[in-house]
């Protein structure tokens, strides 16, 4: 069962959000009116997803996100936040700030529930162009690049790997590209995360981008 926090301080959207994961699955185990009782209510109830709206009273989704993805004790919790734009500089902050992707407020039910699901499982719910995008049009205004990534860290076969990943592929593309096992693509997929020190895909891919290893516009083969 995937436990989800959805924190909105609409409401009608919280109630709607609550109905479009009505999943045998999927389980919304409290709702946050505000930033601060987003975070205090994951500490809580230590959800598998909190899926938060980026503008909210108070401290926003932004500095909401930050809370959580520092706090030990919710290392498992993943935040998914909502935007009504996806080109949009608060969602760029977002996902710097730990966010494991995002989605917009008129996607359709079953994109929330995938996205949902993909980041529940430590997927990333990002769209490569879209990202590349938002890479482009706000890393000017960002702080200083990152320093390269340590690549001579990773095996060959990794370094294909986080190739694919930056790509955009999940975890079962790769292991279909690959022509290797489900379990061999989490285990590199794993393996490239602790060896780079980077907490999930969603800022692998945002750090491949600000270190240079790719640039945006650059074409990936899917």
């Amino acid at each position: 069962m995937i436990t989800v926090l959805i924190a909105d301080d609409q409401p009608l959207v919280r109630a709607g959000l609550r109905t479009m994961l009505d999943e045998p699955d999927i389980a919304v185990a409290a709702e946050a009116a505000t930033g601060i009782e987003a975070v205090l209510l994951a500490r809580e109830h230590r959800p598998d997803v909190v899926l938060a709206d980026i503008r909210m009273p108070g401290i926003d989704g932004i500095e909401a996100t930050r809370r959580i993805v520092a706090d030990p004790e919710l290392a498992g919790t993943r935040v998914l936040v909502l935007t009504t734009f996806d080109l949009d500089e608060y969602v760029y902050r977002a996902l710097r700030a730990g966010a494991s992707g995002f989605v917009l407020k008129d996607t359709d039910p079953s994109q929330l529930i995938a996205g949902v699901r993909a980041v529940a499982a430590g997927d990333a719910m990002l769209a490569p162009a879209v990202t590349r995008r938002l890479i482009g049009e706000f890393a000017a205004s960002a702080p200083p690049a990152a320093p390269p990534l340590p690549l001579d860290r990773l095996t060959a076969r990794e370094r294909e790997v986080l190739h694919l990943v930056v790509a955009g592929l999940s975890t079962e593309d790769i292991a279909g590209r690959l022509v290797i096992s489900l379990a061999t693509a989490k285990t590199h997929v794993s393996r490239i995360l602790a060896k780079l020190d980077v907490r999930d895909r969603a800022q692998l891919v945002v750090l491949a981008y600000e270190s240079g290893l790719v640039r945006p516009g650059e074409r990936h083969a899917t």
